[in-house]
């Protein structure tokens, strides 16, 4: 079984701004992103993120302009030697109807769970919000919750060392 550093995208990998991120200006790592996903590589830990979007529900964007931030984000981690094992999300809005994979349901991370063998007992979670850490203890998945923006590195060194 594979261990997994399941991540929120915007707050923790990028710069949250309190709006929606996904023009190409608004690809900001956050301190530490790197440093930290490469530390959590040596240590064998799959990368795996998890985000909502609610606007594309919203149509603030489409899949398309998301789908080609998510590769610009891919691209940039790859020029580090680092790999995105997948990124999932939630395209749907809480107002706009049933969803099953918006967190805090833990959809999305049982889907990763699944399609790569992960043990969620040997696997966290790190986001920035309460329904991150909910999604994640639904399905044994341990959750660490940081401040928005805050230094990666320095919350993954002490997430892996305790």
């Amino acid at each position: 079984m594979n261990r997994a550093a399941f991540l929120d995208r915007d707050g923790v990998l990028i710069k949250e701004r309190g709006d929606y991120n996904y023009l190409p200006e608004h690809f900001i790592i956050n301190d530490g992103v790197i440093e930290a996903l490469k530390f959590l590589r040596e240590k064998k830990f799959m990368l795996v993120v998890i985000s909502n979007q609610s606007g594309v529900a919203k149509k603030v964007y489409d899949i398309e302009t998301i789908e080609r931030f998510h590769q610009k984000m891919i691209d940039k981690l790859s020029e580090s030697r680092i790999k995105i094992s997948e990124i999932y999300y939630c395209p749907h809005h809480p107002d706009s109807g049933l969803c099953l994979c918006r967190k805090p349901l833990p959809l999305l991370f049982e889907k990763a769970i699944a399609r790569f063998k992960i043990d969620p007992a040997k696997s966290f979670l790190i986001g920035d919000a309460p329904r991150d850490a909910e999604a994640a203890m639904q399905c044994g998945v341990k959750p660490y919750l940081i401040k928005p923006n805050a230094n990666l590195l320095e919350e993954v060194k002490k997430i892996v060392s305790a």
